[in-house]
């Protein structure tokens, strides 16, 4: 996503911290691995056998890495610094080295590295599968694979909607028949292949209890995932994009007229159900909204509805809505927010010249560059520009009118900045004087303390008489309205 559109959705705090509980394998000093994928007796004796031997190469495996990995590491080291995938770390070498003493049993927030991130990619690869198979089993009960499964579900669904008070029982019956009952059986399995003997499930179990073990490497179910998390990868991009196409352009007021429709609509909705929720049927309506849901997934529904007459009727209708929708909004939704207004200033600077006693153009400046102004007290020159032609508005703004409009209140913009040492015309062409050094009187800081004189101020037209004293520089303000630009976005893209 390019900086214009936005900014990508990334963590750029603090890294997910990873959580450490403590098992039993942890105490027993026994590595988490998928050695134990299969049920073997052969398997678990030759683990024990090779109990010391692992803990010989614990230690040196976890401090000499492969080669791949030290070539991946040394790479991705390169290409993308650990430092730089966090934005708020302290420059302090002291404060990044300082162990997080809250939680520092428990808590670890590791950067990034090839072989961790290829070690958790195998893991949970090896444990996802779960994930898939509820994901693959919902799909064949809502697409009718099982009808008896799917009118069973519909059952409780029913039961659920018309009571809602028997929500809290779904976690419990599902823990029981789900989790309890196959467990329960595993360890009391049912004789086989034996006619002489009466199933039963009663007495001590007679086989050991079961657990989910992860896919063992490089075999057919870690393929398997792998194939299926491929595949869950796509369709996750494939809703990013097309939730990026169909209902971003609605809510980022790239069309304003429309999001503005659609922010009254929540907005109207939002009050209609904070004061009239208790009014509405949600007990039929997500009653009605499952079965046709349901129904709408069975293999005949799928073929009636999606013939290509009912497709084009259906397009044909969306077209038709969206064009009502559309007219409606030019129609009734009227944006008379007008464009934001400022008032931009600049200072026309003008120096005494000695010799003929004349008033020298000098600068356009942003800044009145009066005689206890920073820039003036440290020797700095006057900033600007000498012509009225080269002020540009600023960045983001364009110029609502045509010329200049000389600030005729003077004495307001002075008073307002607390500038002192100047005097002020209140008439004529409004220019405000530097008062010239032998008739200021200063403290030791710096400020005007005493003015000895206070002289009639003369209007421009006086000026170069001789008759008073002036100071080296005089200033005016001008003023000129600007509005902001509106940025036009193409939704083409």
């Amino acid at each position: 996503m390019d900086d214009q559109d936005g900014k990508a959705i990334v963590n750029r705090d603090d890294a997910i911290p990873v959580i450490r509980i403590p098992s039993h394998a942890d105490d027993a000093g026994i590595e988490s691995s998928d050695s134990d994928a299969t049920a073997s007796g052969t398997r678990d004796k030759m683990r024990d056998k090779a109990s010391g031997l692992k803990e010989r190469l614990k230690d040196y495996g976890a401090t000499a890495p492969s080669i791949q990995d030290r070539l991946f590491n040394g790479l991705m080291a390169q290409i993308i610094p650990p430092e730089e995938l966090s934005e708020n770390e302290d420059p302090s070498a002291e404060r990044q080295k300082r162990p997080d003493r809250r939680s520092r049993t428990y808590v670890d927030r590791p950067n990034f590295s090839v072989s961790v991130m290829s070690g958790n990619f195998r893991r949970f690869n090896s444990r996802i599968g779960i994930v898939f198979v509820f994901q693959n089993r919902l799909i064949h009960l809502f697409t009718w694979r099982h009808p008896t499964a799917t009118l069973s579900f519909l059952a409780i669904y029913t039961l659920l909607c018309l009571n809602p008070t028997l929500l809290p029982l779904i976690p419990l019956v599902a823990t029981l028949f789900f989790v309890m009952l196959p467990s329960f059986l595993a360890r009391h399995p049912p004789a086989r292949n034996d006619s002489q003997l009466s199933p039963a499930h009663y007495g001590p179990p007679v086989a050991p209890p079961s657990r989910v073990r992860p896919a063992p490497e490089l075999s057919k179910d870690f393929f398997r995932n792998m194939r299926d998390l491929q595949n869950c990868m796509e369709d996750f991009s494939r809703l990013h994009d097309l939730a990026n196409e169909y209902i971003t352009p609605y809510t980022n007021f790239s069309d304003e007229a429309t999001s503005s429709t659609l922010y009254l609509v929540l907005f109207v909705l939002a009050n209609t159900a904070f004061v009239a929720s208790h009014l509405i049927p949600f007990q039929a309506i997500a009653l009605v909204a499952g079965w046709t849901a349901v129904i709408s997934g069975h293999p005949s529904a799928q073929r009636l509805l999606l013939t290509s007459s009912n497709l084009s009727q259906a397009r044909h209708l969306v077209e038709g809505l969206q064009h009502w929708l559309r007219d409606w909004i030019d129609r009734d939704i009227v944006l008379d927010a007008p464009a934001e207004v400022r008032q931009v200033e600049i200072f026309e600077l003008q120096r005494h010249h000695a010799g003929s006693d004349t008033w020298e153009a000098w600068l356009f400046s942003p800044s009145p560059f009066d005689p206890l102004s920073p820039s003036r007290i440290g020797g700095a020159r006057a900033k600007g520009t000498q012509f009225f032609e080269s002020v540009l508005a600023p960045p983001g703004w364009k110029w609502r009118d045509k010329k200049w409009s000389l600030d005729l209140w003077s004495r307001e913009w002075v008073e307002g900045r607390l500038i002192t040492g100047v005097e002020v015309e209140t008439e004529g062409e409004r220019w405000v004087y530097d008062v010239p050094d032998d008739v200021v009187e200063t403290n030791g800081e710096g400020n005007v303390k005493q003015i000895k004189r206070k002289p009639v101020p003369k209007s421009g037209w006086e000026e170069g008489t001789g008759q008073e004293k002036r100071g080296l520089w005089r200033r005016r303000r001008w003023v000129r309205d600007v509005e902001r630009v509106v940025v036009k976005v193409s939704t083409d893209q």
